[in-house]
């Protein structure tokens, strides 16, 4: 064999040895993904939550390149999440799923008195800035449902719809990916709550996931997920 037909062959050796390397490094490089709310993400993880649901379905789809980190405190406002949000940075993570503003509208002082979300939308802009800055994909999560009735005829719609309208404007301002949870619920809600319940559809008092709550929840955050 002469040396010039030795070097070929070197050389393809080690080309295959190298793409073989890419296509290892590729297969294994892990997505980490930060779920940042509050209770309903904190009990996310038990054993039928939404990110154990979005873990399962993962399973079962053969995705292993996602790791699914919960950072979810229950009671949490966005301002709680204001001032724990380097927490979540600190982690380094490649996608967040922001799912906040339930208890921003639910924990309000008095029913009657007309919606204010201009520290809601302040404090929020401030944490998509905050994530943005770090090169974070976003994934933006309006809160579901403060009662369950379709009518429109829950105490907290109003606040509910304004509270989701800022967070729909922040994600067409970023051009962010929106995960509109409160409309997913609200048409299936028309098309399943037939006695007009405030619960026991897709919550189990109005706010927080039942088990099928959880799973629709899960997967329609998954859909969004994976174009990322």
């Amino acid at each position: 064999m002469s040396i010039t037909t030795g070097l070929t062959w070197i050389f393809i050796f080690v080309a295959i040895v190298f793409f073989i390397l890419i296509l290892k490094d590729k297969k294994i490089k892990v997505k980490k993904v930060i779920f940042f709310g509050d209770s309903i993400t904190e009990f996310g993880t038990q054993p039928k939550g939404y990110i154990s649901a979005i873990r399962e379905m993962l399973h079962y789809q053969n995705i292993e390149n996602l790791e699914l980190i919960n950072a979810g405190v229950s009671g949490d406002k966005v301002n709680d999440l204001l001032l724990r949000m380097h927490d979540v940075i600190t982690q380094s993570p490649d996608i967040v799923v922001l799912w906040i503003g339930v208890n921003d509208v639910w924990q309000t002082n008095n029913l009657f008195a007309e919606p204010d979300t201009t520290e809601f939308e302040k404090d929020y802009t401030t944490i998509v800035k905050a994530l943005l800055a770090k090169n974070i994909n976003l994934v933006l999560v309006t809160p579901a449902v403060v009662g369950e009735k379709k009518d429109n005829s829950n105490p907290l719609d109003e606040s509910l719809e304004k509270h989701c309208e800022v967070i729909r404007s922040i994600a067409d301002e970023f051009k962010l990916l929106l995960c509109d949870m409160q409309a997913f619920f609200h048409l299936y809600e028309l098309k399943y709550n037939k006695v007009n319940a405030i619960k026991g559809i897709l919550t189990v008092d109005g706010v927080h996931l039942n088990d099928m709550g959880n799973r629709f929840a899960a997967n329609e955050i998954l859909k969004i997920v994976k174009e990322i």
